[in-house]
Formats: C-alpha cells, structure tokens, sequence
C-alpha cells in the first residue's frame, strides 16, 4: 500500500543534537495520538493522552514494551489547533543525545517515520496555516544573526509580504473581471475611456512592486551583513582596527610595514547590525611576489565591498599611495578613519576631502578613541530613513524578487498595450499574468519541485 506522505504521521527531534538540559521531539499527523497512547505510561494511572484535553501536558514515562527509556513531559495539541493543523505531540525529555534517539526509535517504532528537513512547516504550508513567504521567513527567524534580522523576519512570519502581494493580486483580478465582462457583454459594459484608467491603475500596482523590490538590499544587509573591507597603507592601523572591533587579537599587529599578506575576515556584530569585516594587506607598490598578491586581493575586495573602511595614518603625509587608494574609493561606500589621531597629526579631515566626499572620523585604535562615532556612522550610512521597525518592516528574498521582477514586466506590457492602441483582450493577458506570478509568491500557485526545494533547506525536525 502506498503512504501518502502528507497525511502520515512523522517524527523528528526539534532541537539540536548536543547535550542540553532538555530535549523535544515532535511527532505530527493522524496516527500522533495514537503513537504516543502506545509508548506513554503516567506516573499514577493508566490514562490514554488521546482522551485528554488540547494543549495539555502530563508528566510520566515513555517505555519501549517493558523498558523505561526516560521521565517525560508530553504536550497534546489537537488539530487543527496545531503549528501543522495536525493532531501534534511533543515530548520534552532530557537533553541527552542518547536518549533524544532512543525516544525517536521508539516513536518511529510505534506508528511513525522520521520526518525530511522541514517537513513540520511544509505540513503547516499544505494545510493552510501559513503561505509561501510566512514558511521561508521560518528558516530566516531561525538563521537570524543579528535583531534586525529577526525582527525582519517575524514581520514576515506575521503576513507582511502576503498582505501586499494579496492587495495587488486583488486590484489586478478586479480588472481582469472586469474587462472579461466587458468583452461578452458589451452592451451592458462599455469600456469607453476604460484604458486611460487602467493605466493609472497599472501605475500603481507598478510603484507597489518597486516599493517591495527595493526591499531587498536592504534585506541582504539585514540578514547576510555588510560586506566591509578595511583598506589603507601598510601600518596604517587596518589590523588595530579590526582587533578593536572583534573584541580579540584576531590580527597580528606589528611595527613592521606589510605585515598583513592575505585577506582576514571576521563577522561582527554592531549595534545590531552584522559587518562581514575583511582585514586586507596593506595597499602600495611593492616589489615582494607574496605581498603583491595580497595587495592586489585588496584592490578586488574594495571594489565589490558594500562599505569600504579606508585607514590613514594622520601622523604621516599622505603618498602616492594614499591617492592611489583614494582613487579607487570614487563612486563608493566609504568611511575615512584618521587614526593614531593621539600622536602629531599632519593629515586632517580638509586634506582627505580634496580628493573624497565622504564620512571623516579621527580615531585612535590603540586608545580605542572614536569607535563609538564609528559604529553610529555605519548604522546611520545604511539605515538613514530606510528601515524602522513597525508592522511594515520586512524584506523579500531571491525567489520573491525573482517574481516580482516578472510582476513587473508583465505590468509594464500592459501599459504598453495601452499606449499602443491595443486590444483590451491584450491587457487581460498581460494581467493575468502578472496574477499568476504573484500567485507564485505567495504559494497559491507553485509547482511541487520548488516546494521541495524550498523545504530542503530546513533543518530536521522543523
């Protein structure tokens, strides 16, 4: 007999496998309380968790026939008052690794299968708990690393991205009805002037998907961090900097010029926001092979980097070197740091914006002097006005851009249609299209290898 794998009962354990004070397994579907009647025995009564009450816990024990395997605690969540709609139990055992497996052999003995990666939210996004968007936002509260992240993230995990796609998916239905009414009745339905309307209408629906497109840098940042390469001449105070702001000597520090021959990354957390923090070799012309490479390394970084941090020595003019460097930063995001700012200073904030406009801060690394107003620099840089944290605050992800990119194109002919005097069956089209990829999105309408794709990338048990 085949199993329909989205109606029979699964199990996995829901946190990780390393030693902790407690551990869970989840088991969900039909056979749920049935498998847990089997292998749960209470501390005074014969009691079945089947006959109990939703969303109750019970203490007692779980056996494999006649052998004790661990005191438990066992939460009942009935469906469809579940994460999955299902009837779902959870056991709270000890957090050994051992016994975790030992509970999930024994459930999986009993009646169930152990769950893919991802399977509970795909069960929540088949029965209709969650859309698309609110499933794949799960894997990003969880991978969040920063409160951006996460806040951005549970944003989405409350409907964020599915309310505005659902305003625009409603608005262009609402056209194409009408104008397929138009068209079988048109002497009751006149669509006289019709196209000049429809325009302003695409109009909108067209600002509204550049409004979510535009989330999406900033959505990388949120989630992924700020690419940052430090650059500058060699003992400037590149490395300095970066052990200031890891917190740890991460980087050798000496008085010898070119110290640094690769590139160093480290990932940094400040004020909330993650700086993926690359530590290059100090950039001049240099007759060394191996520092040549390096130096050449740095050059490619800067210029694919989100933020450029470029260090000056201010007790020593500026070079050859430096303008070469300047040169490079022309057109990029970058702070300028004049450190060792506590020795004799011969470069000042008006020497540097001869060449750069950009931000200027005096510091000294090794007083730890001026960081302060470094990291407010980079907070107010990529976060100016563009992202506060109220009920709107989310980002779309690669496939929701993918989509919406689509959205677009398929509004864009519309509008072209209708500059061209086309037919109003042409809009409709177009229209529906556009309905379609939007539908997409949010899950309505989504072929099964992508949800398989999707789901993959979950971890077991979730």
């Amino acid at each position: 007999m085949e199993i329909n794998m989205n109606s029979d009962t699964i199990a996995a354990i829901a946190t990780a496998m390393s030693p902790s004070g407690i551990g869970i397994i989840r088991i969900s579907g039909d056979e749920a309380l049935a498998v847990i009647d089997r292998i749960y025995c209470s501390k005074n009564s014969n009691k079945k968790l089947s006959e109990c009450k939703s969303h109750t816990i019970h203490y007692g024990y779980i056996y494999d026939y006649n052998e004790l395997i661990d005191e438990v605690m066992v939460l009942i969540m009935k469906a469809p008052n579940s994460y999955t709609r299902e009837d779902t139990v959870e056991i709270d055992c000890h957090g050994g690794v051992y016994v975790m497996k030992r509970i999930l052999e024994t459930v999986i003995k009993y009646g169930a299968r152990p769950a893919e990666p991802g399977e509970f939210t795909k069960r929540a996004f088949l029965n209709g708990r969650i859309d698309l968007t609110q499933a794949e936002s799960v894997i990003e509260v969880i991978n969040a690393k920063n409160d951006y992240a996460l806040k951005s993230s549970l944003n989405q995990l409350k409907g964020s991205i599915h309310e505005d796609v659902k305003k625009i998916r409603d608005e262009i239905i609402y056209e194409i009805a009408f104008i397929e009414s138009a068209l079988d009745d048109p002497e009751h339905i006149s669509l006289e002037g019709y196209p000049e309307k429809l325009h302003k209408i695409v109009d909108k629906e067209v600002e509204n998907v550049d409004k979510l497109l535009k989330t999406f840098d900033n959505g990388r940042i949120l989630k992924e961090g700020i690419n940052t390469v430090i650059v500058g001449k060699p003992n400037a105070g590149k490395s300095s900097l970066l052990n200031v702001l890891v917190g740890q000597e991460k980087a050798i520090v000496t008085e010898i010029a070119g110290t640094t021959r690769d590139v160093l990354e480290e990932q940094i957390n400040l004020n909330g926001i993650t700086l993926n923090v690359m530590d290059t070799a100090g950039i001049r012309n240099t007759s060394d092979v191996v520092e040549k490479i390096g130096v050449d390394r740095a050059r490619s970084y800067a210029a694919n980097a989100d933020l450029v941090i470029y260090v000056i020595d201010a007790s020593t003019n500026l070079d050859e070197n430096d303008y070469e460097i300047m040169k490079l930063l022309q057109d990029k995001k970058s702070i300028v740091l004049l450190n060792k700012s506590d020795l004799d200073i011969k470069v000042t904030p008006a020497d540097v914006n001869k060449y750069l406009d950009t931000k200027i801060i005096s510091i000294s690394a090794k007083h730890n002097k001026g960081i302060d107003e470094f990291e407010d620099t980079i907070k107010e840089m990529f976060f100016r006005g563009e992202v506060t944290f109220n009920d709107e605050v989310y980002s779309i992800n690669v496939r929701q851009k993918n989509s919406l990119q689509i959205v677009l194109n398929y509004l864009k002919q519309v509008n072209q249609s209708i500059e061209d005097g086309m037919a109003e069956d042409f809009f409709s089209i177009d229209l529906m299209g556009a309905y379609e990829e939007l539908g997409k999105i949010i899950g309505e309408s989504v072929e099964d290898d992508l949800v398989e794709e999707i789901f993959s990338k979950f971890c077991m048990g979730k």
